[in-house]
């Protein structure tokens, strides 16, 4: 299965383009894990304009971001774009700075180094290269860059002898960098088959931009004419200025069954990420809705996305935004009398910011920048076409000529390093810290003192926290004494009150005790009391008792005597009826029943009183037993 690679250029490109690469290292820091095991090609993070802005604009080390990079990114290969002799900045150095800086870039973790001249004079791709192969670890790649643009010297059998020249230079790939998005699918099918197969297998790269809507059919048909790899950006950092979405050409090349290596959950989860990152940048105005937009007019000015930011960045800086349409119908025209150079850093912000200045002063050349001078002089290399008669004449005079040799050849002095040294004194700490003195003066010396004094600051903050710290571990010392004190004294106190809770508690005691024995007494001398008087009372009683029975006694054997007397009267009488009974009966029987009734009448009357009699005379003697039998018992 064919297969075609990606580089995410959100970490450099994408925000360069959309953002004047003002996006800080710890926005990204937490993806960093995830991008590492997503399977890119390469990504790109460092160089460009990176180092200009971590200095100037983020208060960022540069050189520290690319370790942190390199720690949090240890599975995937770390890409950088080198301006060949300009390294970052916008002038040549000396070949020994050249060699040095990509010496110190490759120690401190970068792997790719895509390397190109602004105006593809391949003569300032030397040294960078050859520094490259000399510094290189098993993961490092020397990669060729041309600088794309369209004019009548630019053409495609130019560009494939170009590729040809950098194939036998030695470089390993071969990169078309489209800065302003302005190669046609048309040119990329021609371009791209005939640099193959002009220079066999060695992977090609394009680069392009999304700035004129271009972009993703000039991708398409890149990826069929043979494309090894291309450059993308995570979607919400993708369009406008910026590159094709890496999601977009994921899912078309999976379609047309090219294998890309990427993980389609972790580019879906890095754009995530970077969503809500994008939407705070547009909100606080760092993104400017022009560079979000589809602009078709960049196919007449060529304007490349980094270099359309910042131009927006410096006209909203300088309040002259009304100037935007001007200063971008200018640019064409400054290209044209510069002999058409290919709008890429340096070049593209020379001729920017000179389209700039002759709107604003409202004169052409009126005032022209150092840089564009150099430029004219031959320092930058050698102009793909005549400058223009009037501009050269401005800067070199009647009749002068721009140097035609490689200005840098056998500059191998050291004096930068030296002089580098000798002006930063004790804010240097290492060899990068020179490094960037070289290519950003101004801006290295003012982060190095910040930094130092950011330094100073700290230790003088840590210095008033540890005396803080002292002087508040004598006072809580003091205090834990005063406290120790206060608790000695708590203490003894209430150990005095707990004494005198114990000797009240005793005296209470012994109170309690001593009334116990006082209750006890009365009690003891109350029962004695109760035990004579009932002693008395039995006594009497008893007396009483006696009394009574001898009362009873007596009084019993009298009524005993009469019941007996009564008893033998009963018998007598009921012997005297039994015998008239039988009296009667004969009677009657002899009288008749009517003189028989007669006669029952009358001993029946006799009858009846002599039973009542003995009835009163009974309930006479119970009622005296009874009374007899109460008065034993009250007695008792």
């Amino acid at each position: 299965m064919r297969k075609v690679q990606l580089t995410e250029t959100v970490l450099r490109d994408a925000n360069q383009s959309l953002m004047a690469t003002r996006l800080p290292y710890a926005d990204y820091e937490d993806i960093l894990p995830v991008m590492d095991q997503t399977g890119y090609y390469s990504i790109e993070c460092w160089g460009g304009a990176t180092f200009d802005s971590c200095l100037r604009y983020l208060h960022e080390d540069p050189w520290e971001r690319l370790r942190k990079l390199r720690k949090n990114l240890p599975n995937n290969k770390l890409q950088m774009l080198l301006r060949g002799q300009n390294l970052l900045g916008y002038k040549h150095y000396h070949d020994d700075v050249v060699e040095k800086f990509i010496e110190l870039s490759i120690k401190n973790g970068i792997d790719v180094i895509r390397i190109f001249d602004a105006l593809n004079d391949f003569r300032n791709l030397e040294t960078a290269l050859n520094a490259t192969m000399k510094y290189a670890t098993k993961n490092t790649i020397a990669s060729g860059c041309i600088s794309y643009t369209q004019s009548p010297v630019h053409t495609v059998d130019k560009y494939i002898q170009m590729c040809k020249e950098l194939k036998q230079m030695g470089f390993q790939t071969i990169c078309l960098k489209d800065m302003a998005g302005t190669m046609t699918p048309y040119e990329a099918e021609h371009l791209i088959k005939g640099i193959k197969d002009a220079v066999g297998d060695i992977p090609l790269i394009l680069h392009t931009h999304s700035t004129t809507g271009m972009a993703y059919m000039t991708l398409t048909k890149a990826i069929e004419s043979g494309i090894d790899v291309i450059d993308t950006a995570t979607s919400c950092f993708s369009g406008g200025t910026s590159q094709p979405a890496t999601e977009t050409m994921f899912y078309a090349l999976q379609q047309y069954g090219i294998e890309t290596g990427l993980k389609e959950d972790l580019i879906n989860q890095v754009n995530d990420y970077f969503k809500p990152i994008k939407q705070k940048y547009v909100d606080n105005g760092m993104i400017n809705p022009k560079s979000l937009a589809t602009d078709a007019q960049a196919l007449v000015y060529k304007v490349p996305g980094g270099m359309l930011s910042n131009m927006i960045a410096n006209l909203t800086d300088m309040h002259a935004m009304d100037k935007f349409d001007a200063a971008l119908a200018e640019i064409p025209a400054v290209r044209k009398d510069m002999g058409y150079p290919p709008l890429v850093t340096p070049l593209s912000q020379m001729v920017g910011n000179q389209a700039v200045t002759n709107v604003l002063l409202g004169e052409r050349y009126k005032q022209i920048s150092k840089e564009v001078k150099n430029y004219i002089k031959g320092e930058y290399g050698i102009a793909p076409a005549p400058v223009a008669k009037e501009l050269q004449e401005k800067v070199l005079g009647a009749g002068g000529k721009p140097v035609d040799c490689r200005i840098e050849d056998q500059k191998r002095t050291g004096v930068e390093f030296q002089e580098a040294a000798e002006a930063l004194g004790d804010l240097a700490r290492s060899e990068e810290d020179v490094m960037s003195y070289i290519c950003y003066p101004d801006q290295t010396l003012k982060f190095l003192k910040d930094r130092k004094a950011q330094e100073e600051n700290e230790k003088l903050q840590k210095k008033q926290e540890e005396q803080e710290k002292k002087e508040s571990q004598a006072e809580l010392a003091k205090k834990a004494a005063a406290q120790e004190k206060i608790s000695k004294w708590q203490e003894e106190q209430e150990k005095a009150y707990q004494a005198e809770q114990e000797a009240a508690k005793k005296e209470a005691k012994a109170r309690e005790d001593e009334q116990k024995a006082l209750l006890e007494r009365e009690e003891k001398l109350r029962k004695q009391r109760e035990e004579e008087l009932e002693a008395v009372e039995r006594l009497k009683k008893e007396q009483r008792l006696e009394h009574a029975i001898q009362s009873v006694v007596t009084s019993d054997m009298n009524e005993i005597m009469a019941v007996i007397q009564r008893a033998k009267q009963e018998d007598a009488q009921n012997e005297l009826q039994d015998e008239l009974a039988k009296q009667v009966q004969q009677v009657q029987q002899l009288a008749g029943e009517k003189d028989l009734e007669l006669v029952s009448e009358i001993p029946s009357d006799v009858e009846e009183k002599e039973k009542l009699q003995v009835s009163e005379d009974i309930s006479y003697m119970q009622d005296e037993i009874s009374e007899d039998e109460t008065t034993e018992s009250e007695v008792l």
